[in-house]
């Protein structure tokens, strides 16, 4: 594909628009307007074109306005209320400080164009500038009343302070470049710090490049607001009614209610289990109590479930040893972990001020152990209200129950 035959053949370009669903309503909230290039009776994307950095930049350039020419000119006549996504290079638009880009969008706007309804796409990684510069150009654009996404999040480096700094509207998360469609846990607990900021700075995240029913089941558990990819629909030359994917959505959702419903269920009589497994294990004994003897006393009688048990204070200071289960299944013991402090992680102050008012253990999240570096599950108990029992439960055993992980 020659860029010279592209911007002498202009007639040949004309936009795709790919739709965006909303979670909470089901119903197509907007489309990204995407580039189309037709030969003969073949209609190719023009995605490379503009990823090409070797193509003259006013080539793209003069492609890009063109594409968007069209595609502002059918929601002007159409007079539609979507929501537009345009992709841009926000390092075409700084070139003469922006006032091209934004004379040309002012134009739109006489013309009737509501700056709310569009939203710009820009990817951070491939800006080429100082980031303060793109920071300026994102809070002009939102001045105007035009809402910004960053793009491309997942295949990009992009750190959470970078987001946090240029704060945009919408935060893309591309799912396409996962391999084999698995989600490995470190990517996991990535997506879950990237929700967090983005409810902090009040963005909404977008999950795009959804091919199959697992991705989207991921995104809706990561608290995607908004979903794009061909699972629901591919880029077309026209628009769909709002509600074409409402049932397909529904009829998901209720299926992942339903996994949900059953891990929570799963998770509750795991508990039950352990809270009445160590009670047992408790009730004979004394205090004050030997914690090492106490230690090795409960991975005994839990050596079906755990694979390391350790006693901790409320100020998290490790009042005992690590009992460990090894490769050959017998428990060493590791006294020099005695006095570690774990106050540090996360959630240890809340979940021993729950134990103690709740009077019950609790089960962690899915973790990454950082020492068997594989999936785990934490459950603490509390003794008394200063000592808390702490059992670690391999993937292995969650693997073979239903729905604990």
């Amino acid at each position: 594909m020659d860029a010279l035959d592209i911007v002498m053949n202009k007639q040949n370009v004309f936009p795709h628009y790919q739709p965006i669903i909303s979670a909470d309503k089901q119903e197509i909230m907007g489309y990204e307007v995407l580039g189309r290039y037709k030969v003969g009776e073949e209609v190719i994307s023009l995605a490379p074109f503009f990823q090409d950095s070797s193509i003259p930049e006013e080539y793209r350039l003069e492609i890009e306005e063109h594409i968007h020419h069209q595609a502002l000119m059918v929601f002007l006549e159409e007079r539609r209320g979507d929501y537009m996504f345009l992709n841009i290079d926000a390092n075409l638009i700084i070139t003469d400080g922006g006032e091209h880009f934004f004379n040309r969008m002012n134009a739109y706007k006489e013309q009737g164009m509501l700056f709310e309804n569009i939203v710009l796409e820009l990817k951070e990684h491939e800006f080429h500038g100082d980031l303060s510069q793109l920071k300026h150009v994102i809070q002009y654009v939102q001045s105007m009343g035009i809402n910004v996404a960053l793009d491309d999040l997942g295949k990009s480096s992009t750190h959470l302070d970078e987001i946090a700094y240029l704060n945009p509207n919408i935060v893309k998360v591309d799912l396409e470049f996962m391999e084999d469609h698995s989600f490995p846990g470190m990517f996991r607990e990535a997506l879950h710090s990237l929700s967090v900021l983005s409810r902090k700075i009040g963005a909404s995240l977008l999950f795009e490049n959804i091919s199959e029913f697992n991705q989207l089941n991921f995104a809706w558990k990561q608290g995607a607001r908004y979903f794009q990819g061909h699972y629901l629909g591919k880029p077309k030359p026209g628009f769909l009614d709002k509600m074409t994917f409402a049932e397909t959505l529904r009829k998901d959702f209720n299926h992942f209610l339903h996994f949900e419903k059953k891990k929570i269920e799963a998770q509750i009589e795991l508990t039950n289990t352990l809270a009445a497994r160590l009670q047992e294990a408790l009730k004979n004994k004394k205090e004050p109590f030997d914690m090492d003897e106490l230690t090795k006393s409960i991975a005994s009688e839990l050596e079906d479930i755990t694979f390391r048990v350790y006693i901790c204070n409320y100020e998290g200071f490790q009042q005992s040893g690590n009992a460990v289960l090894d490769k050959e299944g017998n428990w060493q013991y590791h006294f020099e972990e005695r006095n570690r402090n774990w106050s540090w992680r996360p959630y240890f102050l809340e979940n021993i001020v729950r134990m103690n008012f709740e009077k019950k253990g609790i089960l962690s999240d899915l973790y990454t152990d950082i020492h068997k570096e594989e999936r785990i599950r934490t459950y603490s108990y509390p003794i008394n209200e200063d000592l808390y029992v702490f059992i670690d439960i391999p993937y292995s055993y969650l693997f073979e129950k239903d729905f604990l992980i």
